[in-house]
């Protein structure tokens, strides 16, 4: 397959599928979300074939997880789909209405970005919740899975690409790229590709944001912190922590990080890693974090802590391990989130809602939490339906990017013959009137 030729394709389908409507499209997500669920032995098969490979290939556990593509995920997967249909066309709005002159109206609306492609690794559901988000925004998506699910993706793509089509929407709108060398290819095609989203590792971000004229949104680490301030309620801060380190390790938005005051530390930190061990993770932490948990620790209940040093809070471990870090105050943990995390999700445990404000407000992230889990930065937790990944920049779209992130806009101005030249010399005035 020739990239190029078939971006190119895209390019000229893209203001078809932008004018659709909003019907064309829900009809789309409908018919794809009956499709999965009336093929999902078929994708089940695929999906197990692809697992048992990863396993004998030695794939790492916690991409093992991400792999799998079960009943719960199709359930899940469906149930964004339906929430999808539910919200409102985002093409439909107008932001700004303003008469220039008489005559001479402004108007600002949305639109499509126009070809999207996202390349991401592992997850089959990713497929299944771009495509969703793609069509319902109206914009052509460029889909390149990671090789570990591509069984899956072939599946779940080509039952999401028939159902496209047979909702009147053209079929150039939607593209797998399925070889590693077509990556590259893709990274080259800016004149026809407007955005590209990567879905991954460090390095392999990294790797498509150096080497293409694209503009890239996405985000590279996902170092998410916790800290227990010293206004905290253990009552909800030891089940905060463990579910968001375990509800599903492998997930960007695990907290990786647990920053904990000096005040609460020696009555806080026994209990939680005892009900961390309990839950099989792994505790990394200073010499004062590990010299607690001795203290604590009984001779049947040992308190385990790997000793590391104090600048050592820079891993996304996407696995059982958490590392632990004491502060002074809320300020001395702002300024470690600001310079070890990754701009991702970022939660303070504390009853004091002026810490709460103070900790929000200084910690630079896209999503800062009081009182919950990190694991609820998620589009579809949202109520956005579903997420074509997470943004940690600043420009456009930040966190869970859901519909309105996949939407920009465009200026349409009418006249009735008016002339700029008109307005320099003085013959006439603009009197900006918002309608």
């Amino acid at each position: 397959m020739n990239i190029k030729e078939e971006t190119t394709k895209m390019k000229s389908a893209a203001p078809i599928l932008a004018s659709s409507t909003i019907e064309q499209r829900n009809s789309a997500l409908d018919t794809i979300a009956d499709t999965l669920f009336a093929h999902k032995d078929e994708i089940f098969k695929a999906n197990a074939q692809d697992v048992s490979a990863a396993a004998d290939a030695g794939i790492a556990p916690a991409v093992q997880k991400r792999l799998k593509f079960d009943e719960g995920k199709l359930s899940d997967v469906i149930g964004g789909i339906k929430q999808l249909i539910s919200l409102p066309d985002p093409l439909a709005g107008t932001s700004l209405a303003r008469e220039l002159d008489e005559g001479l109206t402004l108007y600002r609306v949305n639109c499509p970005i126009g070809v999207i492609g996202v390349i991401f690794e592992a997850r089959p559901d990713a497929l299944v919740q771009i495509s969703s988000l793609c069509i319902k925004s109206g914009n052509c998506a460029i889909l390149k899975g990671g090789k570990e699910t591509a069984k899956t993706n072939k599946v779940l793509f080509e039952l999401i690409h028939q159902s496209v089509i047979e909702a009147g929407l053209p079929a150039e709108c939607m593209l797998q790229a399925q070889q590693h060398n077509e990556i590259d290819e893709l990274l080259s095609c800016h004149e026809n590709v407007d955005l590209l989203i990567p879905r991954g590792s460090n390095a392999f971000v990294q790797y498509i944001m150096n080497n293409t004229k694209i503009p890239v949104m996405g985000h590279a680490d996902g170092i998410c912190h916790i800290y227990a301030d010293e206004s905290y309620d253990i009552q909800k801060a030891i089940p905060i922590i463990v579910d968001a380190k375990t509800q599903y390790t492998a997930a960007c938005n695990a907290v990786e990080t647990l920053l904990v005051n000096r005040k609460i530390a020696k009555e806080f930190l026994p209990l939680l890693a005892k009900a961390l061990s309990e839950n099989h993770v792994k505790i990394r932490g200073t010499k004062e974090v590990a010299g607690i948990l001795a203290d604590a620790a009984c001779c049947d209940s040992p308190l385990l802590c790997e000793v590391i040093a104090d600048d050592d809070f820079n891993h996304e471990y996407l696995d059982l391990i958490l590392a632990i870090k004491l502060v002074d105050d809320i300020d001395e943990a702002i300024v470690h989130i600001n310079k070890f995390g990754s701009h991702h999700t970022d939660c303070i445990i504390t009853d004091d809602d002026g810490a709460a404000a103070h900790f929000m407000q200084m910690v630079d992230s896209a999503g800062v939490y009081q009182n919950c889990s990190t694991r609820f930065a998620d589009g579809f937790r949202y109520g956005f339906g579903a997420e074509v990944g997470i943004s940690t920049g600043k420009i456009h779209a930040r966190g869970p990017v859901g519909l309105e992130g996949l939407v920009t806009y465009k200026y349409k101005l009418f006249g009735k013959g008016q002339i700029v030249g008109d307005y320099a010399s003085g013959r006439s005035a603009f009197h900006f009137k918002d309608l």
